[in-house]
Formats: C-alpha cells, sequence, structure tokens
C-alpha cells in the first residue's frame, strides 16, 4: 500500500482505486467529497469556472447573491483544497485535479435545467 493515501472511518477503509460494494463506503466517499465541494457556493463557482477563468469582480457579477466575504472565502477554501488557482494576472481557474469534477457539474446542471422544466410545467 505504498504512496497510498488510506482514509479510516469507524472499522472500515477506502484507498484510492479500491471499488465500492457497501453503502457505508459509498456514503462515506460522498461525505468527503461533500466535505470539499458542499455549502451554497461551492460547486456554483465551480460550475462558473468551468467556462473559462474569471477575476474575481467576474465571478461576483455572475453570482448573484454573493457578497465579496462569503466568495472570498469559498474561493481560499477551493484554493486550498487543489480544486482552484490564481493566476498572475489575477484570473482563477480550474485545476488539472479539479477537471474531473467538470462531468459531475454537467450532470447536475442537466439535472437542474430538467427540473426546472418540470416544476414550470406544473404551475
Amino acid at each position: 500500500m505504498r504512496g497510498m493515501k488510506i482514509i479510516k472511518n469507524n472499522s472500515y477503509m477506502v484507498c484510492p482505486g479500491e471499488k465500492i460494494y457497501d453503502c457505508k463506503r459509498q456514503l462515506l466517499a460522498i461525505q468527503d467529497t461533500l466535505d470539499i465541494i458542499g455549502g451554497k457556493w461551492k460547486v456554483t463557482i465551480l460550475g462558473c469556472l468551468a467556462m473559462g477563468g474569471k477575476r474575481f469582480m467576474d465571478l461576483q457579477r455572475e453570482l448573484v447573491g454573493i457578497g465579496p466575504k462569503m466568495l472570498s472565502r469559498e474561493l481560499q477554501e477551493l484554493e486550498m483544497n487543489g480544486l482552484i488557482r490564481k493566476e498572475e494576472e489575477g484570473k482563477y481557474e480550474m485545476t488539472a485535479y479539479s477537471d474531473s469534477l467538470k462531468p459531475v457539474i454537467q450532470v447536475l446542471a442537466e439535472w437542474g435545467t430538467q427540473h426546472r422544466v418540470k416544476v414550470m410545467s406544473m404551475q
């Protein structure tokens, strides 16, 4: 197991590359993911950056309802977790590591669009 990061939780372990067969392990993996990208704004910020790099003020304009302090805090946390980086010219962009989240973000966007259509058709 050299070079593998092992996450211990109670009496079981999840190792990179190990298939998830039971509910507890799947829930652990989901919780680990939500610990990093959970909350109201992180996925939305990543969705915005998935379209290309943006400066702080561009993000604030596009993310209606987020204040500058909250945006700053969320960007710091995403950067700390290696999901985004701030380029020298001041643009934030996704990292190669977070690129793997793009299909997830796309599926969430598609589901949200379908849900909105469903809700609107019920009115």
